[in-house]
């Protein structure tokens, strides 16, 4: 069985970079990667009510410039991924991100997306940036993982997966976050940030809960007595040097109404470690 997984790219370094530590995240599984690039064209946007049509030469020449870059990318990570586990798939489209991404998750039954947080600038057209944040919260079919620019990988040890406690959980929705974790032999350390210390009674039956799930890793329960709960995270991460960062993205979902804007938003334009956003 290969699992799925997506990587959109505009062909630079901070894309490749999130194209290496997929590679590198899942070495040891049969997985198919689909590398998808949603092209550009300068006279036409997909915010244009004028839409450039498949066989006219603008639309062909910024295909075959996309397909191009793809061959130069496949011979690159011939030389320096060949992994015998590994497949890999392109697609070149001209489409909106998000419905792009939306569409290859359904046709080809996607199991993760993984993006970089960063774009090659500041020029129109790049979707990286504050899009990933927006593809993060607008992708709800499966996990979204992005890594920040000159995020390079090295075998997680920690991971540090944020919650209030106040959901239920289910293992279906932390599966990936516990493969992760028994593919690399890495603790999971639980962190409850906020200024209240006591859990109210179903809090403490959602962190049983949770202990249950976990059981097969190993883990531990912290709590963090801070207000902003991404500056209780950042924190957090920073002083134990955790690898990656790992929260449930319930939609319009906030942690706490203190806060005007989901954790996603708090975290992921100033993120210096892997953020998985679990669904």
């Amino acid at each position: 069985m290969y699992k799925r997984i997506l990587v959109p790219t505009d062909f630079s370094k901070n894309a490749l970079n999130a194209v290496r530590y997929a590679l590198d995240l899942y070495a040891k599984l049969n997985c198919e990667f689909y590398f998808l690039n949603v092209f550009k064209l300068e006279n036409y946007t997909t915010d244009s009510l004028i839409m450039a049509e498949p066989g006219s030469a603008e639309y062909e020449a910024a295909k075959a410039k996309s397909e191009e870059n793809f061959v130069r990318l496949l011979d690159m990570l011939a030389l320096h991924h060949d992994n015998p586990k590994h497949i890999y798939h392109t697609t070149s489209t001209f489409n909106f991100l998000t419905e792009a991404l939306k569409q290859m998750i359904s046709e080809k039954d996607i199991d993760l997306v993984v993006m970089g947080t960063k774009g090659a600038s500041l020029t129109k057209g790049v979707i990286f940036g504050s899009n990933t944040v927006n593809t993060m919260e607008r992708i709800t079919e499966c996990p979204v993982l992005a890594i920040p620019q000159d995020t390079h990988f090295s075998t997680p040890k920690e991971i540090v997966f944020s919650t209030d406690y106040k959901s239920d959980f289910k293992r279906k929705e932390l599966s990936y976050l516990i493969e992760i974790a028994k593919m690399h032999g890495a603790a999971v350390r639980v962190l409850h940030v906020s200024k209240k210390q006591i859990l109210t009674s179903e809090q403490e039956k959602n962190k049983a809960l949770l202990s249950q799930i976990f059981e097969q890793i190993d883990h531990s329960f912290h709590t963090l007595s801070e207000k902003n709960v991404a500056n209780g995270i950042t924190a957090f991460v920073e002083s134990r040097e955790s690898d990656i960062i790992a929260f449930i993205n319930h939609k319009h979902f906030f942690f706490a109404s203190i806060f005007s804007r989901p954790l996603v938003k708090e975290i992921g334009y100033d993120a210096t470690v892997p953020i998985l956003a679990l669904r």
